[in-house]
């Protein structure tokens, strides 16, 4: 790919074509590459036909889009990194720990962890790669007030490392319902842009908790198919997100109780199937005696289902 290429390169994308573009959060042809023809003639106020030749043009000179030999994606198989959550045996159930350009779903009751297992990964996502982290920063997309800065502060000594260096590497937003948490995705799509090339770039993206505004907002049976087609344009959103910038994306999730399961645990992830084939890995957290948690893995394209325990302690996520 020609790095040097810009978006006024493109056929059909003159300076406020291109503005308006980066102002939607398109500020890259690989960004342009990815996106669906509506997106794009919704955001530069253009004609679909018109988009869909943009698309084409940067597909090409972004080299995405076409087919490619298992090799090749092998290859590029090998750049996937993972992330250690700090416990050897939730690792091994992750198959070496969190992996970049995959969504990794934690959900759960209450007080199962869930929040404490994303805290910590924004700490780990910092250490270098030797020590089982991205050396990379993090972005949280905080949905229901539940970031504690105190918190990462015990987790960072914890591992003798100096909280206030690590603290200034986890860009946090706060999203007030789901239109603004669907926005502020664009948002971290321009600081990932913007810390690229600097010494911590956005290797972790995290959304604490995905469904909460929309199970809040969408109720009842009506709007089902609504909440749904949101959810599923999201995901793709961060799922593209880790994609473009090699960064581990997780979420957290909120169960429901199935009142109609006879048998096994009647607790269910909200999102449906939509989350379901979405989430790469699914993880299933309850809660045991005192510190202890168990992690089950409920689904991986190709990892076996098992359970893992550790512990959440003052010091964070252990064995």
């Amino acid at each position: 790919m020609d790095k040097n290429i810009s978006l006024e390169d493109l056929p059909g994308v003159g300076s406020t074509t291109a503005e308006k573009l980066t102002e939607a959060g398109f500020s890259s042809i690989e960004a342009i590459a990815v996106a669906s023809p509506a997106d794009l003639a919704s955001a530069a106020e253009i004609g679909e036909s018109t988009a869909t030749k943009i698309i084409s043009a940067a597909r090409q000179a972004a080299e995405v889009g076409g087919f490619e030999t298992g090799d090749v994606v092998l290859e590029r198989r090998k750049q996937v990194g993972k992330l250690t959550t700090g416990s050897v045996a939730l690792n091994e159930l992750l198959g070496g720990g969190v992996e970049t350009q995959a969504i990794t779903e934690f959900y759960g009751a209450f007080g199962s962890g869930k929040t404490q297992a994303a805290h910590q990964l924004a700490v780990n996502v910092q250490v270098p790669k030797k020590d089982g982290g991205l050396g990379g920063s993090a972005v949280i997309i905080d949905t229901e007030n539940t970031f504690r800065p105190e918190r990462i502060k015990q987790m960072a000594e914890a591992l003798g490392l100096n909280h206030e260096e690590i603290l200034k590497n986890i860009h946090v937003a706060r999203a007030y319902n789901s239109n603004h948490q669907m926005l502020l995705v664009d948002r971290a799509f321009e600081l990932a842009e913007k810390l690229k090339d600097s010494k911590k770039p956005v290797r972790l993206i995290i959304v604490d908790s995905l469904t909460a505004h929309f199970r809040a907002e969408y109720v009842g049976r009506g709007t089902l198919a609504d909440r749904q087609q949101k959810l599923n344009r999201y995901l793709h959103d961060i799922m593209r997100f880790g994609d473009l910038y090699n960064a581990a994306v997780v979420v957290t999730n909120q169960v429901m109780s199935k009142p109609d399961a006879f048998f096994g645990d009647p607790t269910r992830p909200i999102g449906g199937h939509i989350l379901g084939h979405t989430a790469t890995f699914r993880i299933y957290l309850r809660k045991s005696k005192g510190e202890k948690r168990i992690a089950r893995l409920v689904d991986s394209p190709s990892l076996p289902e098992g359970e893992a325990v550790f512990s959440v302690t003052t010091e964070g996520v252990r064995d």
